[in-house]
């Protein structure tokens, strides 16, 4: 590859005024007529110039090394391996190829040309609304019956004026005046490939063909205002503490009338000072006498929802071990059934013997 900047002399940060300048004088020097020319050098000389003498030219040859050009043979696009396309025109897709200088976008390129073969370009939808995100916090026995609540938050709502369209409806549509009414419009691009004739939807009215004849003042033309979302809010019996909530169609309203967006309910269940949560398990302590464990005895316990009831403790019970009562946790969120409820038992010592429990326990000591 040449290096055009080495052979007109300059940085390749030089101005256009310096490359002038460079090219002027090496010029004078190696013309073909004057003693010590040389021809092959003015050609050099005269090809470098070309390009970086080019704004266009220029970019080109900085970002890829060369230069794409519509003409054959020789020059600088010589070798470049796109000469193949030079003068293409494909009939019948409202485009033309004639080898530009600007490489353009390969996305937007091949899109455009896979659009001609769909028929019309695509109409341009408003963007939906944005989700929305809040918090509720529980408490336990909230999360274990579940709740019913009337919440609140700011949000865009549709306008109340004109519905969420956007616009006077009694004064209705018009024919666009950038299209007159086509909806599309066509414009020249200059590509790697070539010029493009593209058609492409209206920016005016995004393809539809017609425009407001007025805008609503109250949304200015949104079709939309900030304003508050009032929801009934429904959480069945089970939920944990981080479980998401969706109720579709409840966030942000979209634009001239466009689909809401979805809210998102993010559950926090507080801590509870008698049972700790594991999934649908809860576990919880029972202070107990020395005696409940030695001769086995009925402790009374009460669960999440309030209710009391009695559990048989073996006599001998290991304190290491977990009292086990099936059915007695928490509700499995939507499904049938309960999980269980984990008892650890916490024996409480006396501070304070009386000499009959002393002698007591020194004839049970001879008897284990």
């Amino acid at each position: 590859m040449k290096d055009y900047y080495q052979i007109l002399g300059v940085s390749r940060t030089a101005s256009e005024e310096d490359i002038k300048k460079a090219y002027r004088r090496l010029a004078h020097q190696y013309h073909p007529d004057k003693t010590g020319g040389s021809d092959a050098k003015f050609k050099e000389l005269n090809e470098a110039y070309q390009v970086l003498g080019n704004r266009e030219k220029r970019t080109q040859y900085d970002r890829f090394g060369t230069v794409f050009s519509s003409q054959g043979g020789g020059g600088p696009s010589a070798g470049s391996g796109f000469e193949g396309f030079g003068g293409f025109s494909p009939g019948g897709f409202g485009w033309n190829v004639n080898m530009g200088e600007d490489l353009g976008n390969f996305a937007d390129i091949f899109e455009n040309i896979f659009e001609h073969f769909g028929g019309a370009p695509r109409r341009q939808t408003y963007t939906r609304g944005a989700d929305v995100e809040i918090v509720q916090e529980l408490t336990l026995e909230e999360a274990f019956r579940g709740v019913r609540r009337h919440i609140r938050f700011s949000a865009h709502v549709p306008c109340h004026v004109c519905g969420g369209v956007g616009y006077d409806k009694a004064k209705g549509l018009s024919d666009c005046t950038t299209c007159r009414g086509r909806g599309e419009i066509r414009e020249q691009r200059q590509t790697f490939f070539g010029n493009f004739a593209q058609v492409k939807a209206c920016p005016t009215c995004r393809g539809r063909g017609e425009v407001p004849v007025a805008s609503c003042t109250a949304c200015k033309g949104s079709g939309r205002t900030a304003g508050t979302r009032e929801v009934e809010l429904s959480i069945a019996p089970g939920v944990d503490d981080g479980q998401v909530v969706k109720l579709a169609g409840l966030g942000e309203a979209g634009e001239h009338g466009t689909g809401s967006g979805d809210l998102y309910v993010v559950v926090r269940v507080k801590p509870h000072t008698a049972f700790r949560r594991k999934k649908n398990e809860l576990f919880t302590q029972k202070n107990v006498q020395i005696s409940d464990l030695l001769l086995g005895k009925k402790v009374e316990l009460t669960d999440i929802s309030g209710e009391r009831f009695s559990v048989a403790v073996p006599a001998g019970w290991n304190l290491r071990e977990e009292l086990r009562v099936p059915g007695r946790g928490m509700p499995r969120f939507g499904s049938s059934g309960r999980g269980d409820l984990h008892v650890t038992l916490d024996v409480k010592l006396p501070k304070h013997l009386s000499a009959k429990a002393k002698k007591l326990l020194e004839e049970l000591e001879g008897e284990v």
